[in-house]
């Protein structure tokens, strides 16, 4: 299938309001584009479900990635190039209509149990997860935990086990996936795990909410994406919130990309370090 589609303008952010990445517009307009050709039955499931609702997934897998369709018996597997069919379970899955696309896709718990075999590193099943029961700034999230618990009990599954292990690491409260992988490289290093998107008051100044915390020694991590190479006001604000919150006392430890994939130990250093300074 020629990847020549277009994506109407109001679906280049997600429901948060970011723009979509590359690889997340394509795959969604071929999605749109194919939906008319979907014959009764069928459904957008696993990754294509997941980009269409928004789930964050690694760049390559995305990029990579036929659309793919579920049927349930005894309807046929559909087959076109471009095409990854799978046989679903009524007792796994239920399709549901998106809200933003209109397309039938599975259910978002359903989706994320499904993931577990397509996400090799926990932690991208994990901050799945996250954005799945994210109820940080946004009006509803798109399941509940308890959602996700039902989703992985419900049965046998290619990828369960993973999903299951988890589960117990997911929280509502992760605002992107490098702030879950953030947050996860520094418990599974021997840290607190940090408060997540913490609002910070002094003498009943607000002055921001930070990526994670640790409020009572007064350490902010921050993560620091490509946001400032594209948005210089937003940039500006940022160094201004650090200012203030360094004026306030705290420590601010801000941490790259580059920082928390390819160098994660030197990250947790740094982290590391300022918890020494405060005693």
């Amino acid at each position: 299938m020629a990847n020549d589609a277009t994506l109407p303008r109001e679906l280049e952010t997600d429901r948060c309001g970011l723009a979509l990445g590359p690889a997340e517009r394509a795959h969604l307009a071929l999605a749109l584009a194919y939906a008319p050709r979907m014959s009764d039955g069928e459904f957008f499931s696993h990754i294509t479900a997941a980009v269409i609702l928004g789930i964050p997934l690694p760049y390559l897998l995305v990029a990579r990635s036929l659309l793919h369709l579920s049927v349930f018996r005894p309807r046929r597997l559909p087959r076109s190039v471009g095409i990854r069919g799978h046989e679903a379970k009524p007792s796994l899955v239920s399709p549901i209509r998106d809200e933003r696309t209109g397309l039938l896709i599975a259910n978002p718990a359903a989706v994320w149990a499904s993931l577990g075999r397509q996400l090799t590193d926990p932690y991208d099943l994990v901050a799945a997860g996250d954005a799945v029961v994210r109820t940080w700034r946004v009006d509803s999230p798109l399941a509940t935990l308890a959602d996700l618990e039902a989703a992985v009990a419900a049965g046998r599954r290619v990828g369960v086990a993973a999903a299951r292990l988890a589960l117990p690491r997911v929280r509502s409260d992760s605002a992107s996936r490098t702030e879950s992988w953030l947050r996860l490289t520094l418990i599974d290093h021997g840290l607190p795990e940090p408060e997540r998107n913490h609002d910070v008051h002094e003498n009943g100044v607000y002055l921001g909410c930070v990526d994670l915390a640790y409020p009572d020694l007064k350490i902010a991590i921050e993560y620091e994406g490509e946001h400032h190479l594209r948005d210089s006001e937003q940039w500006a604000r940022d160094i201004a919130r650090y200012e203030a919150l360094r004026a306030a006392g705290w420590i601010v430890v801000q941490i790259t990309k580059t920082d928390l994939f390819d160098e994660p130990a030197t990250a947790v250093r740094r982290v590391q370090a300022a918890i020494r300074s405060r005693g």
